[in-house]
């Protein structure tokens, strides 16, 4: 059950709400977000919600049977769009692009990239600072000086940035120089990070775990929501399975059940999806049909020559021409 409140509820009107709805055998949780304040109720017996629903300061309770309540689609009557401004907007219906290299390696590589995607009109970057990597040996990242650099840039092009936070202590450092906050799939379910997230005012976007399923993703964006950030996008990036073939499989499957099960944007990955350069093109557009909000891939002037994951990058040429087959398939699809 959620329990929206009225802005400006009193303090007796809310512990008489919670009193009555722990007389039910409900437990409840206050979540207070950028956006409302609710109170979320946990229990199995049946009620007529009607007998809570005549007490002040409620402006609406919704039945969600889902564990996931808050970023459950069965209570939200408008999906939740993603404002970064300057009229870039995520949302249901739309087709956001977000291109850049695996990692950020220097000013010039940058700049080169930023060029591209102005070029191409795509009006968010992304790109790696912190690296989190199999091998100790392997680049991790410029860090905050690598950050700081690459926001200068981008900002001069009206550029966004999402790049990945790793850890608790790197959330405020990073915070004045990024739009989103994006969380890799080894942290999928760092709680302490999600839980982190969950008290800033800037958009998260959680990717789908190494070998997670489904409904874990939706738990950890629940983490988030529930501590109070409702900004929130999903990212189908593969799993690990038995086949060789590829880096991972590509679950296109899960885009068209996320979409049923959440009200939240739904962003596909299809470097990482397969990991092989020839195969991110036709990955992307079969994202874009199953009903992706966007997609975010990776791309580099000379994918032979980037620090990290050359084999799944593509080189501004075939990012380019990837661009405008996007494009054209997602106005394919919403002529259909």
């Amino acid at each position: 059950m959620i329990i929206q409140l009225k802005k400006g509820i009193s303090e007796n009107d809310k512990a008489s709400l919670v009193e009555r709805i722990n007389q039910l055998k409900y437990k409840t949780t206050e979540v207070n977000t950028q956006k409302g304040d609710y109170i979320i109720g946990i229990g199995k017996k049946e009620f007529d919600i009607r007998d809570i629903g005549f007490m002040p300061g409620i402006a609406d309770i919704h039945r969600v049977s889902d564990d996931y309540k808050l970023v459950s689609k069965k209570w939200k009557v408008k999906n939740t769009e993603i404002d970064l401004g300057d009229g870039v907007v995520i949302s249901e219906g739309g087709m956001s692009i977000m291109a850049g290299p695996c990692s950020i390696e220097g000013e010039d590589q940058i700049k080169k990239t930023i060029d591209h995607l102005v070029e191409n009109n795509v009006k968010i970057m992304r790109g790696g600072v912190f690296k989190p990597r199999s091998s100790p040996y392997s680049f991790r990242g410029m860090g905050i000086d690598g950050l700081k650099t690459w926001y200068t840039e981008a900002r001069k092009a009206g550029i966004k940035i999402i790049t990945e936070v790793m850890q608790v202590s790197q959330i405020e450092e990073m915070h004045d120089y990024i739009d989103i906050y994006q969380v890799g799939a080894r942290n999928t379910q760092n709680f302490n990070l999600l839980d982190e997230l969950g008290k800033i005012d800037k958009p998260v976007l959680i990717k789908r775990g190494i070998s997670g399923t489904i409904d874990e993703l939706l738990y950890s964006a629940e983490y988030v929501f529930s501590a109070g950030n409702e900004n929130l996008m999903l990212c189908e990036r593969g799993i690990r399975t038995y086949e060789k073939a590829s880096r991972n499989t590509m679950d296109i499957n899960a885009i068209s059940i996320l979409k049923e099960k959440t009200h939240l944007p739904v962003i596909a990955d299809p470097s990482h999806g397969i990991g092989i350069r020839d195969h991110v093109e036709p990955v992307a557009l079969a994202c874009i049909m199953a009903g992706a909000d966007g997609i975010i891939y990776e791309t580099h002037e000379k994918p032979e020559e980037a620090f990290s994951d050359g084999q799944q990058t593509l080189n501004f040429r075939e990012s380019a021409k990837l661009i405008d087959k996007m494009r054209k398939v997602f106005e394919l699809k919403r002529s259909l």
